[in-house]
């Protein structure tokens, strides 16, 4: 929005992540080639934006990346009159871009698969000569980000309608703004879960607040029966554990599908049975994090399993726990942040650590200064 905008605001309070890093990269490249690695939101919101901005590029990433589907973004934007061709097999990065400027027109998008593809059309529409008009289909996941989108726009002076499954934004220019980006809700969601699995004690966040824009801070109301409960204070939020944990644990996952792996560990560390909906978005995430789970969380004595297509559940069912435990990140951040709690109970060894830098890079050193 801010590159949409000239560049003409100041932006405060920008992550370290690797994925905020590429992002800026590969905005700011004179490249031909571009490279966002293992970042999935940097290549969906980039080939729209590539797609309208002068210039050829070829937008590419890991090996893991180019595993990743893209032909629902890439349908889309071929519709509204992109020039896009995939480099290597078809329906998957790399891609070669071809910038231009696009008619627009009313498109139908399937709204289960990723939030990532609305939120990429909603930012590019502003520019098009005719606005845009989507339609979303079937289940609508990740809500909360698009309505995130819509409220950012706002800010940068774009008119965004969204009402039922119909988002409408008329042709008309992004306006400067300066923005201070919030703490990240996602990031806090393991220290509830070490809350949580202590069982005692008392975290303090800063930058952290009620009326949050993002989905994830739905983690707030999760943990109130898994432990901990949240108070709000001027500059931040004060974990408290409150002894209070749920019998069984049942949750559609649909609009925050990034806090499932911190609450299925939480959920088996603390003893807890539990049912997840709406978590078909993991299986095309950094790994397949449902088929990750199972395998891991086997390795600590737990048998997860799939009860129904996009659903994760584990029934109390146990097994032989693995002697001198190695958990695999799967080139997966949010594996690696997810196990790292249950060092608490458990000694274990953490593979590949450094997967955490794509959007906590800090992680391992704030975890170094949890005590008990």
């Amino acid at each position: 929005m801010n590159a949409l905008s000239k560049n003409a605001g100041r932006i405060e309070n920008l992550s370290d992540s690797d994925d905020t890093r590429v992002l800026l990269a590969a905005i700011n490249s004179t490249n031909s080639v571009v490279d966002i690695g293992a970042a999935g939101t940097a290549m969906r919101f980039l080939t729209a934006y590539f797609a309208i901005t002068d210039g050829e590029k070829i937008l590419t990433g890991s090996e893991r990346m180019k595993q990743r589907p893209i032909r629902l973004l890439v349908d889309a934007l071929r519709i509204l009159g992109a020039d896009i061709e995939y480099v290597e097999n078809e329906n998957f990065p790399p891609l070669k871009i071809r910038g231009k400027k696009l008619s627009g027109k009313e498109i139908s998008l399937d709204g289960s698969v990723s939030s990532q593809y609305v939120s990429a059309l909603m930012m590019i529409a502003p520019a098009l000569i005719n606005g845009l008009k989507i339609k979303l289909e079937g289940k609508i996941i990740s809500t909360p980000y698009i309505k995130m989108t819509a409220k950012m726009m706002n800010d940068f002076g774009v008119k965004v309608i969204f009402e039922n499954e119909t988002i409408e934004i008329p042709p008309q220019n992004y306006q400067p703004a300066d923005f201070q980006v919030e703490a990240d809700w996602s990031a806090a969601s393991y220290w509830y879960e070490l809350l949580s699995i202590a069982g005692q004690g008392r975290i303090f966040l800063k930058g952290l607040y009620k009326n949050s824009l993002q989905g994830d801070s739905e983690v707030a109301h999760l943990f109130e029966n898994l432990g901990v409960t949240t108070k709000y204070i001027d500059d931040g939020v004060e974990l408290l554990s409150n002894g209070k944990y749920t019998e069984r644990f049942q949750y559609d996952f649909s609009g925050q599908p990034d806090l499932a792996q911190t609450l299925a560990v939480t959920c088996c560390m603390c003893g807890i049975p539990f049912r997840f909906k709406g978590v078909q978005s993991l299986k095309i995430k950094e790994t397949d994090r449902i088929a990750a789970l199972i395998a891991e969380l086997k390795k600590l004595g737990f048998k997860l399993h799939e009860p129904a297509e996009s659903e994760l559940a584990w029934n109390g069912e146990k097994c032989d726990a693995e002697k001198n435990l190695s958990i695999k990140t799967y080139s997966d951040h949010r594996m690696a942040m997810a196990f790292a709690p249950v060092a608490l109970k458990i000694p274990l060894e953490i593979k590949n650590p450094e997967v955490v830098s794509k959007s906590y890079p800090k992680f391992w050193e704030d975890i170094g200064k949890f005590t008990i």
